[in-house]
């Protein structure tokens, strides 16, 4: 086989990834390949093995057992050529406040060993995906939050990385925020960047990605991308029942028992797939309030647990 018809390494590749700590088993056999080019959400709630995932990706924790590859780089033992090639933005914010916007990303452009020639270059490329032109004398410590956190992703950029991981992105911030950043995301998945982000918001999830893994019990359940797998686990339409704590029950069980899936609000009854339902049944259920199908109900279906 010619080297142009070989197959491209993939950005990433676990195979049986395994990690504890004392008695409890946060990642457990955890089997994941990304290919280039492609923006990939990891989902799955509070301790699924996400973010000790990301910590093992980049070396701060060391595996138990299995096989982790980046861009071809085993991980550990080539861990500082992984990180030449790759970016990223962690969960919490680690800017050095006492410094300006261009003083951090300078101090940055060192550590990753961008050409002198290039760094001028780099660091305005980075304000203006940022949208920070103009604030480069600014000290950190006076930027809002959406403003650092654009910093710190646009820091994860400077040297042009194949890979960006980032975990839990947007944590913490505004509606209108997480837009913004959105767009810096979106602009790294038109220029070919392949990004690992694990969050914990849906519409980021389907917004974003090409694909989306699902993890619970640190493993990876079910991947795909977002329309196929609402279409899946989910069908097209969500019908919305409201009989009331003392008749939630029961009705589950009428649903439950013609083989349709439901999830629980309070005393809210989901149908999933609810255009299916017979005319038979739909008759015993009464009024619905009727929406799409989602992404948070295939989580749900998947995890039995509420995606915050």
């Amino acid at each position: 086989m010619s080297g142009r018809d070989a197959p491209a390494v993939p950005a990433l590749l676990l195979r049986g990834v395994v990690k504890r700590f004392g008695s409890l088993t946060a990642v457990d056999g955890l089997d994941l390949e990304v290919p280039q080019g492609v923006v990939l959400g990891l989902l799955g709630p509070n301790g699924a093995g996400k973010s000790t995932t990301m910590r093992m990706l980049t070396a701060q924790s060391l595996a138990d057992g299995g096989e982790i590859r980046i861009l071809g780089h085993e991980i550990p033992a080539e861990s500082k050529w992984a990180r030449a090639r790759m970016g990223v933005v962690p969960q919490h914010d680690n800017l050095d406040e006492e410094l300006t916007v261009e003083q951090n990303l300078r101090m940055f452009s060192y550590l990753y060993r961008v050409p002198r020639r290039h760094r001028a270059e780099s660091i305005a490329r980075a304000l203006r995906l940022a949208q920070l032109v103009g604030r480069g004398d600014t000290r950190v410590d006076d930027l809002s939050g959406g403003m650092r956190r654009r910093l710190l992703i646009v820091r994860a950029l400077l040297h042009r990385p194949e890979l960006v991981l980032m975990d839990e992105p947007t944590v913490g911030l505004d509606p209108q925020v997480r837009q913004d950043l959105w767009g810096v995301i979106s602009a790294l998945r038109d220029q070919g960047v392949t990004v690992l982000m694990s969050t914990h918001y849906i519409e980021e999830a389907e917004r974003l990605s090409d694909e989306v893994a699902l993890m619970a019990s640190g493993r990876v359940v079910e991947r795909g991308t977002p329309a196929d797998l609402v279409a899946k686990y989910a069908g097209a339409i969500v019908e919305e029942y409201t009989p009331g704590a003392e008749g939630v029950d029961a009705l589950e069980r009428l649903i439950h028992d013609q083989g349709f899936t439901t999830r629980r609000t309070g005393t809210t009854l989901s149908v999933l797939r609810a255009e299916e339902l017979p005319d038979s049944l739909r008759d015993q259920l009464g009024q619905p309030q009727r929406r799409v199908s989602n992404l948070e109900d295939v989580f749900v279906t998947l995890t039995g647990e509420t995606f915050e």
